[in-house]
């Protein structure tokens, strides 16, 4: 992205051009370099820490799905953000930035840990939380320059793709007891057989007696 930045700087070349320009064959081109496309050091800057951040977690937690997921968000939300995003008549509205891919990880890394109920995860759960969930009024479309839509897509997309693998990757840890051989109806009927065998061979006569209610605790009931 820094490189992309550098050169497009350097040498005046316009590269938004080939960012993402909904439902125009053009536009098709952003679905695949519009992540690397910025307009200023302030947007960059602003993209660079949280993808750092929340790709190193993504590859740390989650190593053998990492890469998959990570393409199946890069993808996804740029075909959604091609189809669903805004344009113009002329097709000459332009959506840069590696916003999407940043939302998308957030939502991957949180819904990972909740759909796996893996406590450890869901730790990084809430982290990601604590640290980018107030980034998520960016789904609604509260500035006019700023693309909502490539964030709402690449947040659904994160959810979408944790959901696919949640049954791949680290997984809880399930407690499974180890059967020790005892078959205890067999012990219960073997108790019964002995307890009748012992009152046979001693001849034993059980009574029983019971005593009569209390005739003052009667009384007292009536009353």
């Amino acid at each position: 992205m820094w490189l992309v930045f550098f050169l497009d700087t350097k040498f005046n070349l316009n590269l938004a051009r080939f960012g993402t320009s909904p439902r125009t064959l053009s536009g098709l081109t952003g679905i695949l370099f519009s992540p690397f496309l910025h307009s200023n050091l302030e947007h960059i800057a602003g993209n660079s820490i949280p993808l750092l951040v929340l790709g190193m977690l993504t590859f740390y937690f989650y190593k053998p799905i990492a890469w998959g997921s990570f393409l199946w968000i890069y993808f996804m939300a740029g075909i959604w953000l091609w189809v669903g995003g805004r344009n113009n008549p002329e097709g000459s509205i332009y959506h840069i930035g590696a916003s999407g891919l940043i939302y998308g990880a957030a939502t991957f890394l949180f819904f990972s840990g909740v759909f796996r109920r893996h406590k450890p995860l869901m730790v990084i759960s809430a982290l990601v939380a604590f640290l980018y969930g107030s980034m998520m009024y960016g789904i609604f479309p509260l500035e006019r320059n700023v693309s909502w839509e490539a964030h709402l897509f690449g947040a659904i997309s994160g959810v979408f793709v944790a959901y696919n693998y949640r049954k791949e990757g680290p997984q809880r840890q399930e407690i499974i007891w180890e059967d020790d051989g005892v078959d205890f109806e067999a012990e219960e009927k073997a108790q019964e057989d002995a307890y009748q065998k012992f009152l046979e061979q001693n001849d034993m006569t059980i009574h029983y007696h019971f005593k009569p209610k209390d005739e003052h605790e009667e009384k007292k009931k009536e009353d």
